[in-house]
């Protein structure tokens, strides 16, 4: 995979970053093949391989059931603001890229604290008048509900969707605490608005060993997060709001760009997502 093979050692580190750390948003990178990821990185992610060859299909899936739920969102639901938590590094088909080819008008702002993130969502203001990156902590609700420059590009009296993909299975904290936070935010959003929701998966079959291997590693590595949840844990995150069907399902089943012509992997069967409506 490039982003586990390429030899970045000459590159200019940025300020503020520390290339002995282990990032989220690297470690993403490197699996989706990506250049801005170091050392420590691809050795979270060839230790994730020794475990499962195919955990790359974890970030594929999650990247998969972003543009097939932002789709959605902007089309069939008519979103014009997207409220992005976690957003990570820029890939193929980022959030702006997907609403805006169906919305021209839509508004989005994508929120991390990564040093590296940032600095790729500066130079993206400079082509996107629409698309605005902030720096704060998303496990901290008030901070983002609270945040002036958010509400500067965000009207809080008009539906959104607010998106935590790929971001609560980081939470290192308590594991009970994540479901507290969805509930922050989603007393905070106005009526008609949206969540969606993807996060590793314990699927409570014959492939919950590989989930929790894939979680020891990622738990115990330089990056220390990624807890695998069941299914009950993941429902308790829309906090009792309606789904929209398929409702809770793996995010190769939320809606494919088409009929499925083999069967899920285990790895597949470890991700799951959904999308929820506040009435």
């Amino acid at each position: 995979m490039a982003g586990a093979t390429v030899d970045h050692s000459d590159r200019k580190v940025p300020v503020g970053v520390d290339p002995t750390r282990a990032s989220i948003a690297r470690v993403y990178d490197a699996f989706l093949g990506g250049k801005d990821n170091y050392e420590i990185d691809r050795q979270v992610f060839q230790s994730v391989q020794k475990v499962a060859p195919e955990a790359q299909e974890l970030a594929l899936e999650n990247r998969g059931f972003l543009i097939r739920a932002c789709r959605f969102l902007a089309g069939q639901a008519g979103i014009s603001q997207f409220l992005d938590c976690g957003s990570g590094l820029p890939t193929a088909e980022n959030i702006h890229q997907v609403v805006q080819r169906i919305n021209p008008d839509a508004r989005v702002v994508y929120i991390d604290n990564d040093p590296v993130v940032l600095a790729h969502g500066r130079a993206l203001l400079e082509e996107n008048d629409r698309t605005h990156f902030v720096s704060a902590d998303i496990f901290h609700p008030e901070e983002i509900l609270e945040n002036q420059e958010i509400r500067q590009y965000l009207d809080f009296s008009e539906p959104l969707a607010f998106l935590q993909l790929g971001t609560l299975h980081h939470y290192d904290g308590p594991r009970e605490r994540p479901a507290r936070i969805m509930r922050e935010y989603v007393d905070a959003l106005p009526s008609g608005s949206y969540i969606a929701i993807s996060h590793f998966l314990d699927p409570e079959n014959e492939h919950s060993e590989l989930a929790r291997r894939m979680e020891h590693v990622f738990l115990h590595s330089p990056m220390g997060s990624g807890t695998f949840r069941t299914r009950a844990e993941l429902l308790e995150l829309f906090c009792g709001l309606e789904l929209v069907d398929p409702g809770l399902t793996f995010c190769a089943e939320w809606w494919p760009d088409g009929p499925r012509t083999r069967p899920l992997s285990p790895v597949q069967q470890s991700i799951a997502g959904g999308v929820a409506r506040k009435p």
